[in-house]
């Protein structure tokens, strides 16, 4: 990669610091939706994985490195030469492609975690560098917990790893330790003290234990860094990680007083890009989210209020559309077009090649007839659900029926699914309307869960808002979990439970080609 002085290479982790700290793994279609909306966005690196880490990581990473054309795609290595050589593979398919190998160089994991000394680390690293540049001339080296590693071993680590074909070498405050003068102060030294610092890209990964990720990424670069490790939302272990949407908004408002730091993310584009990442990670985003949170931008003060009417700079220092947001003034109802859900989309920033109108339009109709009037978000979440649909599901919702009612009547419901090409018809009581659906399901698909959470919400405002269904359940030893939308939040309920019973078998898939055999649908009446 071309370095400009002035340029903050973006590289993004939403995929691998990100996503291991989700309740279940992301599946190779929503990894792939994640990755391409991050690209959209202008992000420089995505680190889309770690390969050695299991068969289904590797798939992914693989599969992201054949389809990015302007991103750089990067995997994750332990300083091994088995991790480097998997990394190396899942990566063949891209032109471009970052291989990332780390070791811990603070005192406490170097006698503690690794119990070796100063000396074999290093020897360790240089081992691991050199293994990955037969793969690629574009090789990262971090230097884990470096915020808490002894500022002349660090030198000396770093000194190596760039002497040993590290082109960028990354810094992370990985327990969120340090704060900005401190950390800023380990980047100066390293820029005055490590004699081959020139030749390599200094890079920050910065936790959020103590709220400072943001702060410590800015004062890295005023002080010489020039990649940032960041996650959308500020995803990550712990409390997250340094927030893109942050150092991304920052960056630009203040390139003045940064003295013209800059970076290639699109900011109109972010709004759009966390909302895809929060729905598809089922991680909602904070109302106070910095950036884009639903309250960023709005004022209940009536004096914040009375100045804003007067000059929308007395407390906005960004506008809500800079960053992609906008306010729900396409009133879409079933009399309206194709051509004003294109519009619409267009608005929203989808390329027309991204979904499919003709379906999306049937889809809209439907809700349409329902709910009357349809907002830009409903038509988004519209969307989102189709891409859900694209994957090879084993088990789809045709139709169901549900009574229920007070005085002694007993809930009964009865669903019919397909299961491939056949359908697969049940009925079940329960305690409730949803539980009843429920126990359908589980008759249906021989899928038997432990449901763990179950949470409704409206997706929009109002009495016709789209309702919501988020439930995680445990199977196997492992949390799993499902959405559903829909303005029944019956249908919505089931919906959830679904997906949910799908991503299972996915996981007995997987679980089945690893012992070389094939997993097939249980019968009706037999449970797994």
């Amino acid at each position: 990669m071309t370095q400009d002085p002035d340029h903050i290479v973006i590289f993004d982790t939403t995929l691998r610091d990100g996503e291991q700290a989700l309740h279940q793994s992301l599946s190779l279609r929503q990894k792939l939706q994640i990755a391409e909306a991050l690209e959209e966005l202008g992000v420089d690196v995505i680190e889309a994985g770690f390969p050695i880490s299991s068969e289904g990581d590797f798939q992914s990473v693989k599969a992201i490195a054949g389809t990015l054309t302007r991103s750089i795609p990067c995997g994750l290595a332990r300083a091994l030469e088995k991790d480097v050589e998997a990394c190396g593979e899942a990566l063949k398919l891209a032109p471009r492609r970052r291989i990332h190998t780390f070791i811990a160089t603070s005192e406490i994991h170097v006698r503690d975690k690794l119990r070796k000394d100063y000396g074999q680390i290093r020897d360790m690293a240089v081992a691991a560098i050199k293994c990955a540049t037969k793969y690629t001339d574009d090789v990262e080296f971090s230097c884990e917990d470096a915020g808490r590693t002894p500022l002349d071993e660090l030198c000396r680590m770093v000194e190596a790893a760039i002497d040993a074909g590290a082109t960028t070498i990354n810094i992370p405050d990985t327990v969120g330790y340090t704060l900005p003068a401190e950390f800023g102060g380990i980047i100066r030294h390293l820029k005055n003290t490590v004699p081959n610092i020139d030749k390599a890209v200094l890079s920050v990964h910065c936790h959020n234990d103590l709220g400072m990720a943001t702060a410590n990424s800015l004062t890295a670069i005023q002080n010489g860094a020039r990649q940032i490790e960041c996650c959308m939302n500020g995803l990550g272990e712990r409390a997250g990680n340094c927030s893109l949407e942050e150092v991304a908004a920052a960056i630009h408002l203040r390139r003045e007083y940064l003295k013209g730091l800059k970076t290639g993310i699109h900011l109109e584009k972010i709004a759009r890009t966390a909302n895809i990442v929060s729905k598809i990670t089922n991680e909602p985003i904070p109302a106070h989210k910095a950036i884009v949170g639903s309250n960023a931008f709005s004022h209940s003060s009536g004096i914040h209020q009375d100045g804003v009417l007067k000059n929308r700079e007395t407390y906005e220092i960004l506008t809500p559309e800079s960053v992609g947001f906008s306010g729900n003034v396409m009133h879409m109802t079933a009399r309206s077009g194709r051509h004003m859900i294109k519009s619409c989309l267009d608005q929203m920033g989808y390329p027309p090649d991204s979904y499919n109108l003709s379906e999306l339009y049937k889809r809209f109709l439907a809700l349409a007839d329902r709910k009357g009037q349809v907002y830009d978000y409903d038509l988004e979440a519209l969307l989102f659900s189709m891409r859900q649909e694209e994957d090879d599901e084993a088990f789809v919702l045709d139709q169901f029926n549900v009574v229920s009612g007070s005085g002694g009547v007993i809930p009964v419901a009865s669903v019919r699914l397909f299961a491939g090409r056949r359908t697969r018809t049940e009925s079940a009581y329960g305690n409730g309307p949803v539980d009843a659906i429920l126990n359908t399901i589980v008759r249906l698909t021989g899928i038997k869960t432990k449901l763990l959470t179950y949470k409704i919400e409206a997706n929009g405002e109002g009495r016709d808002a789209l309702g919501r269904v988020n439930v995680t359940v445990e199977y196997d030893n492992r949390i799993f979990h499902g959405m559903g939308l829909s303005t029944d939040i019956l249908e919505a309920s089931a919906l959830a439970y679904i997906n949910a019973v799908n991503a299972v078998v996915r996981h007995l898939r997987v679980q089945a080609a690893r012992k070389g055999k094939t997993f097939k649908l249980p019968a009706i009446g037999t449970l797994l």
